[in-house]
């Protein structure tokens, strides 16, 4: 492709792109297509000869966008939110345009100088003190492997970096029952194993119980095993639960334990003043993490860790071979030396857009709205007599389950209620179990969703309850 048609084609393109965005509502939240559906569209073998850009841009629009869940969709209502923005689309855009590769300072230092600088933007805007730097990586899981690979290597003294885990003690790894399971995937990858994942009973408030947190480690040490690194979660995935702490904090400087914060989804919500009570004791914390890509406009993959001590970071990644080296080393900030990968997108830019587009005080505005509508669905459904709430509201989440006189399994019907809402393509929901009750969750967060879609997907929820129940 030239430079002439690059340029025509990308206008259609934006074109498009514009046109679905502004169209998006007419589509199912959810793909309707099923399992094979997508692939068996798809040749068996690759294209021997070129085809022409408008067939392969026609095949993307009959094949590809049938099998595409619209994240974007003001009804999405499932899972978190990945949240985008125009102004994050356009620096994706120039972000694939110069194709950089951030991995070295040297290799493009606009990228390692605005990833230093929007980053500190955030903690400041999170209210976080300035003991704190940090790196973009990709996700919160990778951010929080990070984490957990610093807190082995304090604890091994740097040895299983060397000698691998020959000789070294049992380690343990302290969670909330509500944790992420993505905190196990990465106990695995970090060579703690899943056994050594303990999970810590909650309170009737979802939250970590210090006291049983205090008790599992003593019973640890009694045993010789090391207890290695205690994460806490602020907004856990199924309940919103906020782990206490300041609590944790004071526990974990008193043992000598690296402490890692998971507020993947909930540490967008400390831009705003009334919320930044969740992270008293941020002080404490050895490493956090918080993903824009969920809740602040910013298209994933977006996601920052904050550390506390980045010597210990970089000692804990740092490989020096010959063709990496340059002059300016000791004098610049090299982000490879800051998480697993060596390569490393561009992704300042897109959270640069963002901010300069919307500013915190717009920020703020849209999850404020957001939480606002949490809680009118929240209380239209409580005071329902036929639906139960089973976790309060936190933030902009809470659970439920549809729950009349009659019904004897209550978890087959609201499987039922769920995939009736998912099939209708009105709206998009994900299940979650609280106390063992198969129930629901409802998170708002979609940039553009309003008073009406609220209203809407009340209608549809309590109308549709009415008709799987008869």
């Amino acid at each position: 492709m030239d430079k002439k048609r690059f340029r025509q084609h990308a206008h259609d393109l934006v074109d498009w792109m514009a046109d679905y965005l502004e169209g998006i509502e007419d589509l199912p939240v959810r793909s309707q297509v099923q399992p094979g559906d997508i692939e068996k569209q798809l040749p068996a073998n690759p294209p021997e000869k070129a085809e022409a850009f408008d067939a392969i841009f026609d095949d993307f629009k009959s094949i590809v966008m049938p099998g595409i869940t619209h994240w974007q969709h003001p009804k999405f209502f499932a899972y978190f939110p990945g949240n985008s923005s125009p102004p994050s689309v356009l620096a994706e855009m120039l972000m694939a345009t110069l194709g950089t590769n951030a991995m070295l300072w040297q290799t493009s230092p606009a990228a390692t100088e605005m990833e230093i600088r929007v980053i500190d933007w955030l903690r400041q805007a999170c209210g976080l003190d300035d003991g704190f730097s940090g790196s973009i990586q990709t996700t919160a899981s990778e951010a929080t492997l990070s984490a957990l690979l610093m807190a082995r290597e304090k604890v091994s003294d740097y040895q299983i970096n060397e000698k691998g885990f020959h000789d070294q003690p049992i380690m343990r790894l302290y969670v909330s029952a509500e944790a992420h399971s993505s905190i196990e995937k990465d106990a695995r990858i970090a060579g703690y194993g899943a056994d050594n994942v303990v999970k810590i009973e909650v309170d009737d408030d979802f939250a970590m119980d210090i006291q049983a947190l205090k008790s599992r480690i003593a019973e640890d040490e009694a045993k010789g095993y090391i207890p290695a690194c205690v994460i806490a979660t602020l907004g856990a995935t199924g309940t919103g639960g906020v782990d206490p702490l300041a609590e944790i904090g004071a526990l974990c400087k008193e043992k000598d334990i690296f402490l890692h914060v998971d507020a993947a989804w909930a540490g967008s919500a400390l831009i705003l003043r009334e919320w930044q009570w969740m992270a008293k004791g941020s002080e404490l914390a050895d490493s956090m993490v918080f993903n824009p890509h969920k809740w602040l406009l910013t298209n994933f993959d977006c996601s920052i860790h904050f550390v506390r001590d980045k010597d210990a970071l970089i000692r804990t990644f740092s490989i020096l071979p010959e063709y990496l080296k340059g002059a300016t080393a000791t004098a610049v900030t090299d982000f490879r030396d800051w998480g697993v990968p060596l390569g490393r997108r561009f992704r300042a830019l897109k959270l640069w857009f963002v901010l300069r587009c919307y500013g915190i005080e717009g920020l703020q505005e849209i999850l404020r709205r957001h939480i606002d509508l949490g809680q009118m669905a929240h209380d239209a459904l409580a005071s329902d007599l036929d639906f139960e709430i089973t976790s309060p509201l936190k933030l902009s989440l809470f659970s439920f389950r549809h729950a009349p006189e009659g019904i004897e399994d209550l978890d087959v019907h609201n499987e039922r209620l769920i995939r009736a809402l998912n099939d209708s393509g009105d709206a998009y929901f994900t299940q979650t179990r609280v106390h063992g009750k198969y129930v629901i969750r409802w998170q708002v967060g979609q940039v553009d969703c309003q008073a009406h879609h609220i209203t809407e997907t009340l209608n549809l929820i309590k109308s549709t309850a009415a008709r799987i129940s008869t």
